[in-house]
């Protein structure tokens, strides 16, 4: 059925984006999939959906649709001003919308990124058995090349769902606003012995701040230089969140559309729990690091998992 959304506006740059592409870096192709995965997996939760349904990552803002069918939405994430026909709609909870109703998205106040949802999910062909937009490598999103949204297109419905049902998730449960800042877990790898024990300590108790040059791709840092005995490797695979010291010193953390490989050295890889936080964060923002082990790390996972399965939405 031709019932879904048309783009009136496109925003600065919104994405289709489901869980990401898996089991395909052998390849050459990386995994994608949202910056956000707490406010993405929150976003589908509210309207019902499967986990992995395919929904709009907002980055900035800017973004007007129009709907042309009854059916619901939720938008969680950064601080954006929603409306739906111009008047203010609050996030992190699920909202009616009808045919020829506008649904706006200001420019964000805090964080960076949000993510718009729909009961049933968009209809996107996979590319790779995967809609995630990957710009990079030109794969996944609606038109299958890795284009963001533009003006025109029509954003068709996975499975219609007409329930009225709303569901809100308790202001007390949703992430904590903390600025423009962060203190990122790390987990260090193996490469940790090239650099001293006086290298290590200057790495975690030092403010580092997030250049221009940050993407979906990774964070590039600025801040105390940190010099080991290697600066270069034979390329290797990159795990989410690694975070890489190239020779100038400054580390650069990798995020969903990270290269497959590379050959710089790794100080360790920032717990991905953190890694939705500093997704949030824009040029400007302040990072700081904290090590953690490995078990810690896997605790920490297991916990957050339970509670996201065990917390339950207040019916509206």
């Amino acid at each position: 059925m031709n019932v879904g959304f048309n783009v009136i506006q496109p925003g600065l740059l919104s994405l289709v984006q489901d869980s990401g592409r898996f089991g395909l870096h052998g390849i050459g192709l990386t995994t994608g999939g949202p910056l956000d995965r707490n406010a993405f997996r929150w976003a589908n939760r509210l309207c019902e959906n499967p986990e992995n349904s395919a929904l709009l990552e907002v980055a900035v803002g800017g973004l007007t649709l129009e709907s042309t069918l009854h059916t619901r939405i939720a938008v969680t994430g950064a601080a954006m001003p929603f409306s739906i026909n111009k008047k203010p709609a609050a996030l992190w909870q699920t909202h009616t919308v009808a045919p020829g109703d506008r649904i706006e998205l200001g420019f964000a106040s805090a964080g960076n990124r949000c993510y718009l949802a729909v009961a049933g999910g968009f209809q996107i062909d996979p590319v790779f058995n995967s809609v995630s937009t990957v710009s990079r490598e030109g794969l996944g999103g609606l038109h299958g090349d890795g284009s963001a949204l533009k003006s025109g297109d029509f954003l068709r419905l996975a499975q219609p769902m007409e329930t009225s049902t709303l569901w809100q998730l308790d202001e007390h449960l949703r992430p904590t606003d903390s600025g423009n800042s962060a203190t990122l877990r790390v987990i260090l790898g193996y490469q940790h012995a090239a650099y001293d024990n006086l290298q290590k300590q200057r790495f975690f108790t030092s403010e580092y701040r997030v250049t221009k040059n940050c993407d979906r791709m990774g964070y590039r840092l600025e801040g105390a230089a940190i010099t080991g005995a290697i600066t270069g490797i034979l390329s290797e695979g990159i795990c989410q969140g690694a975070i890489q010291i190239p020779a100038d010193g400054q580390p650069i953390i990798l995020l969903s559309d990270r290269q497959t490989i590379g050959g710089y050295p790794k100080l360790g890889s920032v717990l991905s729990l953190d890694l939705d936080r500093l997704a949030q964060l824009g040029p400007g923002g302040k990072v700081r690091f904290e090590p953690i082990s490995i078990e810690q790390a896997h605790n920490l996972l297991l916990l957050a998992e339970y509670r996201f399965q065990s917390l339950t939405l207040t019916r509206i």
